[in-house]
Formats: C-alpha cells, structure tokens, sequence
C-alpha cells in the first residue's frame, strides 16, 4: 500500500517538472499565436492606364463589424492598412472624384500576414 503514495508523489513531481520546463515553450506560442492574428493590406491605386492615383480615398470595411476604416493614398498611389484582424473577412475599394473602384474581398481564408492587391479604376 505505501507504493502507491511514493507511485503518487512521483507522477505529481514528473508532471511539475513537465509543466516548469515547457511553460516558457507554452508562453512563447501563446504569444506567437496572438501575432497570428492580425494582418496588414496594402497595395496600390492606379488608374485604367496603370498610373498611380494620389488623393484617392481606400476604404476597408469589416464584413462582421460593419466598421469601415479609409486612409487616403500617397503621391505614389499606395495604401496601408496595420492589424487587420485574419479571421475576419474585409471588402476592400477606393474611390476619387466621383469614381470608384471594383470591390475586393480579403478574406479570412487567405493566410498571408501581409495581403497586398492592386486598386484599378476603370
């Protein structure tokens, strides 16, 4: 019968041991997993001839939250949109002067941590 207090004692220690050793591994891909989480998009806003928009205005709307971010594009027509959350999905468009680009979806299924697409007025 004191075989199974000692047999106790030592799964008890085992497991402390395991848990001491792999806690830094577990910490670290916690927080690995949490930058999986987020995505940047970017690109570039041309128009029907490929030339680069400046001024124009990038809309990116979350598909769940409804929330719509924009950011206007550079003198050399390029957009950036930090922490997008991966599994959400986006629709993504620009708009100048009364025109408006086709719409894009970026999606919870693509897996690139940087998305980066071309904005075509036509």
């Amino acid at each position: 019968m004191s075989s199974i207090p000692r047999f106790a004692t030592r799964l008890f220690l085992a497991i402390l041991l395991v848990s001491v050793v792999a806690a830094p591994h577990g910490a670290a891909f916690l927080a690995q997993a949490q930058n999986l989480g987020q995505r940047n998009v970017s690109g570039s806003v041309v128009d029907d001839r490929s030339v680069p928009v400046a001024g124009a205005t990038v809309f990116l709307k979350n598909q769940k939250t409804k929330s719509i971010r924009s950011y206007t594009s550079s003198a050399d027509g390029r957009f950036r949109f930090a922490q997008a959350v991966m599994s959400d999905d986006y629709d993504l468009w620009a708009e100048k002067d009364n025109r408006k680009t086709a719409v894009k979806t970026v999606s919870s299924w693509d897996a690139r941590k940087e998305f980066e697409t071309e904005l075509k007025f036509k």
